[in-house]
């Protein structure tokens, strides 16, 4: 496998480094707790400034036009600096509705290629224990969208939401106004400090061109799986990377803690952690761009995900010691990122379950079966 990234990718990697590393300095992260603000919005000027909140948008919308694999140079930088935009959300709804919806929603995706309009999404009813709580319900010759979907990202501020509703033919995504009537938000703060919201239907009529096609949910799914991992490579990175520096720095009993055989093994186990995601990170990204089946490899790329979330959020949250729960430090910001992160797409658990049904369904699977001269085997 190739590792190594193009000069465009590379060229888009450092710009997005120094954004997000300019602005989200641990000063201006304290001063962000303390603001009564939804997300960064500077921050989300200078995205659409520099183009960043359009690059997985298709040019003939304004977008650039780039696939999975230059995303995440972005998201990547973005998991590193912490950074509080909704910047796969807002990319990823208006990439969807370009190609499953055009002909209807094609006036939305420019404005949102634009940035004179925001999107947002949520998946998390499909790894939901009670499943999806929406219901898209025939009322005569009208569809209505009644039940609720909680914690949706930026829910409040956002001009339309692609959400998950339970319907005759399984589930669907819907494109969601949230001034429409019958929707009431009820805001509040995930825990990493993004603003989020419980979108509450009753009633709500929902017209034809609102309903995406079936194949719309797993197209989104899947790219939104590796949106989530390449923002917790970034997280996870940064964490062991502060934390090692911490480690080498920090003395006990005569000697740095980095030299005690129990630190440095906790810190090898977070390496390895960090890795496994990056190699089926990169295949994932690979499989998408180049429209390849990439169902159980979004799947294991997920649980890896989850996993190295925990793993490596409190290991190094625990070498800190008592530093580490001091809110004037920045190491638990990194923890609350991991922990938001591992759960916004479904936990460890559930992720696997739903990778082992996967495979019971299908006995066919790894790279070979994609060869041309194998295709006569499947």
């Amino acid at each position: 496998m190739d590792f190594s990234l193009s000069d465009d990718q590379r060229a888009i990697a450092e710009m997005a480094d120094s954004v997000f590393r300019d602005y989200c300095t641990d000063e201006r992260m304290r001063e962000f707790d303390l603001d009564d603000q939804p997300f960064m919005l500077p921050l989300w000027q200078t995205c659409i400034e520099t183009g960043l909140h359009a690059l997985a948008i298709p040019e003939a919308f304004g977008g650039s036009g780039m696939g999975i694999t230059d995303l995440y140079c972005v998201l990547k930088a973005q998991g590193a600096g912490l950074g509080l935009v909704p910047l796969w959300q807002h990319q990823l709804a208006a990439a969807c509705l370009a190609e499953h919806a055009a002909d209807s929603q094609g006036e939305l995706v420019e404005q949102a290629a634009a940035g004179s309009l925001l999107l947002s999404l949520s998946l998390q009813g499909l790894a939901a224990s009670r499943g999806v709580k929406l219901q898209l319900v025939g009322q005569g010759d009208q569809l209505q969208l009644q039940g609720q979907a909680n914690a949706v990202d930026v829910a409040a501020q956002a001009d339309r939401l692609l959400l998950v509703a339970d319907s005759s033919d399984g589930p669907r995504l819907v494109l969601l106004d949230p001034r429409s009537e019958g929707v009431e938000l009820l805001p509040g703060i995930a825990n990493h400090g993004l603003a989020v919201a419980d979108v509450r239907c009753s009633n709500v009529p929902i017209d034809a061109v609102q309903l995406l096609p079936v194949e719309a949910l797993a197209w989104l799914e899947q790219r939104a799986i590796a949106a989530v991992a390449a923002m917790q490579l970034g997280v996870s990175g940064e964490q062991l990377r502060r934390t090692v520096e911490y480690v080498n720095q920090r003395e006990q009993f005569g000697r740095a803690i980095g030299t005690f055989q129990a630190v440095q093994m906790s810190m090898a186990d977070c390496h390895i952690a960090i890795e496994s995601l990056r190699t089926s990170l990169y295949q994932l990204c690979y499989r998408l761009d180049s429209g390849l089946p990439s169902d159980s490899e979004a799947f294991a790329t997920r649980y890896l995900c989850t996993e190295a979330a925990h793993l490596i959020g409190h290991k190094t949250q625990h070498v800190h010691g008592g530093i580490g729960v001091d809110l004037t430090y920045p190491i638990h910001r990194f923890l609350y990122w991991s922990r938001h992160l591992s759960l916004v797409l479904g936990g460890s658990a559930a992720t696997l379950e739903r990778l082992g049904d996967w495979l019971a369904n299908n006995d066919k699977l790894g790279w070979k079966y994609d060869l041309d001269e194998n295709k006569n085997l499947c």
